[in-house]
């Protein structure tokens, strides 16, 4: 689950370690959740509301929370069901919550924990994943390690780029089990009336331009060669990562290397985990980068970015009146949920500038520090990642899967594009791409880069620099004042 969120809250809760314990310090909100946890009944929802089934009425089950619905809960079903049979005698609750952000979710994992009704597993996607890790999550290095040779079909099967966003300083705290990077989504009959091929692999930006002219001139009625959302993911940091850059500087935390050096030892080792710590708005190839997005609004390329998942774009994109959008594996469900037929769209990589480094966001599930049930919550973590766990995780290709092997059989089985091999090659031709930048202030981060998009390519060539200054000044409060 990749989601945009633009709100700021930043959870105040965290764990202290004096005496080697944590302990949880309870944030306002989350206090204020816990004052009538009857009122959180419509944003955490259990199957079958007995008093039996309700978390913490009973001790004898490994209770797996998921950001989302009921109807996301239930169709964890099967996954529940081929868990029990792998593992028998080990009852599994599921219990769905419901948020805003992963700042919200975050304060009501706190309010379960604070009532003594404490989740053993949760599912984090990219943009938690640090939050997580740096307050709440316990590393799974002593189980992999323990479990090597049982785990070893299965970092043979997943590219460690996907392995790698999972761990902080260090440590690592998830597995993913599935992942979809940006890539770019072309209508075919656009790309037809542009009378232009299919773009080479290694296109540049400049032969973006070229075609998205060439498709304009091609098109009857209103269209728009390049549709694209605000948001974290697919926004403006693909186009940032293309250029070298991002709005925050990357580095990477020391450690990692039991896992490189077992799992991955012909790669060079890539130390332990991303690190987003200073804003990075002002440096010359993200000016370059925001100037290229400027340039497209300008040139009438592309409008100013829609605001959140962009809901409208399957409708404008089925109709012909978009060229060209950033999207995902997990496009391939959607668009054949809207009737449109495989060969009306293909997939591409993002257009070169100063490198070719792409985004992705993946998402897996963490084990709890205060869980009682750790080795029950590893077995649902290693079963989750498993061929089989996949399998029943993802019978349609709504995502592609970390693991390289199944996405043959899940994007070849009738759905999805002619060149759904882009979506795995998108890591193995460019070995360096990586997470969107999700630091533990991720909400705020996310909200500071939202809210100066606009301005800062809407008033000309020499307002992106203004624009830039202020986004700078605005993330260095998100992240603390650093």
């Amino acid at each position: 689950m990749h989601l945009a969120f633009g709100e700021t809250y930043q959870p105040s809760g965290r764990f202290s370690n004096e005496g080697g314990n944590k302990v949880v310090d309870l944030s306002r909100r989350a206090v204020i959740g816990l004052a009538g946890l009857g009122a959180v009944g419509t944003a955490i929802s259990w199957p079958r509301l007995t008093g039996g089934d309700i978390p913490g009425r009973r001790d004898d089950a490994l209770t797996v929370a998921l950001f989302g619905t009921q109807q996301d809960a239930a169709a964890r079903q099967g996954l529940v069901d081929g868990f029990q049979k792998a593992n028998p005698g080990v009852a599994v609750r599921i219990v769905a919550i419901q948020g805003q952000d992963w700042g919200d979710y975050f304060a009501k994992i706190l309010t379960m924990i604070a009532a003594g009704t404490p989740p053993d597993v949760v599912t984090v996607a990219t943009e938690g994943t640090q939050l997580f890790a740096s307050r709440m999550a316990h590393p799974i290095d002593e189980f992999v390690q323990r479990d090597a040779a049982d785990m070893q079909e299965y970092f043979d099967d997943v590219h460690p780029a996907l392995i790698e966003a999972f761990m902080y300083k260090g440590n690592l705290f998830q597995l993913p089990d599935n992942f979809n990077a940006a890539n770019i989504f072309y209508n075919t009959k656009a790309l037809e009336r542009s009378g232009m091929g299919r773009p080479d692999d290694n296109w540049t930006i400049d032969d973006f331009f070229t075609l998205a002219n060439a498709m304009k001139g091609g098109a009857e009625g209103n269209f728009l060669p390049y549709f694209w959302n605000n948001r974290l993911w697919g926004g403006v940091v693909p186009w940032l990562y293309v250029n070298d850059t991002s709005f925050l500087t990357e580095e990477k935390a020391a450690g990692g290397e039991w896992l490189w050096e077992r799992f991955y030892p012909n790669e060079a080792p890539r130390g332990g985990g991303p690190l987003w710590e200073r804003p990075n708005a002002l440096a010359d190839a993200t000016v370059e980068s925001f100037e290229v997005l400027q340039r497209m609004v300008e040139e009438r390329i592309a409008a100013n970015p829609a605001q959140g998942g962009g809901n409208e774009l399957v409708a404008l994109f089925s109709r012909g009146s978009v060229g060209m959008t950033a999207a995902g594996g997990f496009w391939a469900q959607g668009l054949h949920d809207a009737g449109f037929a495989n060969e009306d769209y293909d997939v591409t990589f993002f257009p070169k500038m100063r490198s070719q480094r792409h985004q992705f966001g993946a998402g897996g599930y963490a084990m709890m520090e205060t869980s009682k049930r750790k080795e029950e919550a590893w077995q649902w973590i290693k079963y989750c990642v498993s061929v089989e766990g996949m399998r029943i995780a993802h019978p349609k290709p709504d995502s592609s899967l970390p693991r390289r092997t199944l996405n043959d059989e899940l994007y070849g089985a009738g759905i999805g594009p002619e060149h759904w091999n882009v979506f795995y090659d998108t890591l193995d031709k460019f070995p360096t791409t990586g997470p969107m930048p999700a630091p533990p202030q991720q909400a705020a981060v996310e909200s500071a880069l939202v809210k100066n998009v606009v301005t800062t390519i809407t008033n000309g060539k020499a307002g992106v620099r203004r624009g830039l200054e202020t986004m700078q000044r605005d993330l260095e409060i998100a992240l603390g004042g650093r």
